[in-house]
C-alpha cells in the first residue's frame, strides 16, 4: 500500500507556525520522521492562514525536499499553489486533489499532463458526497473518461471514494468499502485508490482504534493508498499485517521489521 504522511499541514497549529516563521528544522523533522516510519509520499498543504500560499508552497517543497526523497503529495484547493509545488518536484508529484466538476477537470488535468504528476479524483461534485456507492461509482468514471480524454495514464490516477466520519454518517463506511471494490470494474486497467484515513474517526473517542480497524477492512476491499499518519506504529503494523494476510508479503516470524527494512 502506497502510505502518504499527513502531518505536513497547515491545518496543524505546530505547523502553521513553522510555515510562517520559515522554521526549516521543525519541517525537515517532520519530513524525517515520517519517511523513516514507512511514508512513501508526503502530503504537502500549506493551510488555510498562508498570506502568500504560492510562497509558502514553494517554500515547503524546497524545504522538505532537502531533508528526504521522497516524492510530493501537492495538496490546495488553489490551482496556482499546485503549480507552484509542481515547478519545483524534482519527483513525480501527485495533485491533492480535483473533483468530478468540468470546471475542475479542466483546470487541474491539464495541469498533471504537464508536469507528468498524478491526480487524485473525489467522487463528488458541487452538489456534496454522495450518500451512496453507485453515485460515487458514477463520478469515479466521469473523471476517469476526462483523464483518458486528456491523454492520461490510469496508472497516475487514484480514486478517492471520500471517507465521511463514523460518529455523523456511520453508514457511509459501508458505502466506501464498497466503493472501492465497485472501482476496479469501472475501467481497464482499474484505477488505483486511496483515502484520507483520519477522516472516518473525526470527532470520536477512539480514533486510533477507529482509524486501524478501518484501514485493515479497506485493505481487504482493495484499497491502494492511504493518506494517514505514519508515526501510528500500531496503525501501521495493522497495514503490514493485513497485507501479509492477504498474500502481498511473504510470512516470516520477523515480517514487520523485514517489511520496515524494504
Amino acid at each position: 500500500m502506497l502510505i502518504i504522511g499527513e502531518l505536513i499541514n497547515g491545518m496543524y497549529k505546530q505547523v502553521a507556525a513553522a510555515i510562517a516563521g520559515k522554521d526549516k528544522k521543525a519541517i525537515q523533522g517532520l519530513a524525517r520522521q515520517q519517511a523513516e516510519n514507512g511514508a512513501n509520499m508526503l502530503d504537502v498543504n500549506v493551510g488555510p492562514s498562508s498570506g502568500n500560499p504560492q510562497e509558502a508552497m514553494k517554500w515547503l517543497v524546497e524545504t522538505i525536499q532537502e531533508a528526504v526523497e521522497a516524492p510530493l503529495c501537492l495538496d490546495s484547493t488553489k490551482p496556482a499553489v499546485i503549480e507552484a509545488g509542481l515547478k519545483l518536484a524534482k519527483k513525480k508529484a501527485l495533485i491533492n486533489s480535483t473533483t468530478a466538476d468540468d470546471e475542475k477537470l479542466n483546470t487541474l488535468l491539464p495541469l498533471a499532463k504537464r508536469y507528468n504528476a498524478g491526480i487524485i479524483g473525489l467522487t463528488m461534485d458541487k452538489t456534496g458526497v454522495p450518500r451512496d456507492r453507485y453515485k460515487r461509482s458514477e463520478h469515479a468514471l466521469k473523471i476517469i473518461s476526462s483523464c483518458m480524454e486528456q491523454g492520461m495514464d490510469l496508472g497516475d490516477v487514484y480514486i478517492d471514494p471520500i471517507v465521511l466520519p463514523v460518529n455523523v454518517a456511520q453508514p457511509q463506511a459501508l458505502e466506501v468499502l464498497e466503493s472501492l471494490r465497485e472501482f476496479k470494474v469501472i475501467s481497464d486497467p482499474p484505477p488505483k485508490t486511496v483515502v484520507g484515513l483520519s477522516n472516518v474517526s473525526q470527532g470520536t473517542s477512539e480514533r486510533n482504534l477507529i482509524n486501524r480497524t478501518f484501514l485493515v477492512m479497506a485493505a481487504a476491499f482493495g484499497l491502494g493508498a492511504a493518506i494517514l499518519d505514519p508515526l501510528d506504529k500500531d496503525l501501521m503494523d495493522a497495514m503490514i499485517t493485513a497485507e501479509l494476510i492477504l498474500g502481498k508479503n511473504i510470512y516470516c516470524d520477523s515480517y514487520l521489521e523485514a517489511y520496515r527494512k524494504k
